[in-house]
């Protein structure tokens, strides 16, 4: 079963998101798919394939490339009919780059947010954070909520994560202070 299917089984199900690691460029018809199912859709930087993309990543600078990387995927989207203002980004931390790119892509978060569309970011369990912390996956809870309240503060929208209590408690914490009220939710 390939990933066309797939997204076209999910919409005719329900599906009201989609999100789509290869940004639309997995499979020719997946951006007609969107287009036509009015899911919103979450498109994903990632640098090679998943088979590949943790060999040697380079960049000259990763957060100048993963943001033209989104705007182009965006204006592909937006060319395929699907309307910009039902189009996440993610950044791909852990997706083809190294620690260090995953770090310095949650220090200046605020460069992909400028892009005018939400943020997405997975950082939750992540390789980069057991190298910080030395931690197994299942021990990175803190790790992740640490580095999604600082995606948030930068101005992130969405969060994936495996340890949802404690983000959820970390999340409205930051913000009450940093947007200066309560979070709903």
């Amino acid at each position: 079963m390939n990933d066309l299917y797939l997204m076209l089984a999910a919409t005719q199900a329900g599906a009201v998101f989609v999100n789509d690691v290869t940004a639309l460029r997995g499979d020719p018809g997946m951006a007609e798919v969107v287009a036509a199912s009015g899911a919103e859709v979450c498109l994903m930087h990632m640098l090679g394939e998943p088979r590949t993309m943790q060999q040697d990543p380079r960049y000259r600078d990763v957060v100048d490339e993963v943001r033209a990387f989104l705007e182009e995927r965006l204006g592909f989207a937006v060319a395929q009919g699907i309307s910009e203002d039902r189009v996440w980004l993610d950044p791909g931390i852990g997706f083809g780059k190294t620690a260090d790119h995953n770090l310095e892509l949650l220090r200046r978060l605020d460069e992909i947010v400028t892009v005018g569309r939400p943020v997405i970011v997975g950082v939750s369990r992540k390789r980069f954070l057991g190298t910080l912390t030395g931690r197994a996956e299942q021990d990175r809870a803190v790790g992740g909520v640490a580095a999604n309240v600082l995606a948030f503060a930068r101005g992130a929208h969405m969060f994936r994560v495996h340890d949802v209590a404690p983000t959820r408690e970390a999340l409205a914490v930051a913000a009450a202070t940093v947007g200066g009220a309560a979070a709903a939710d």
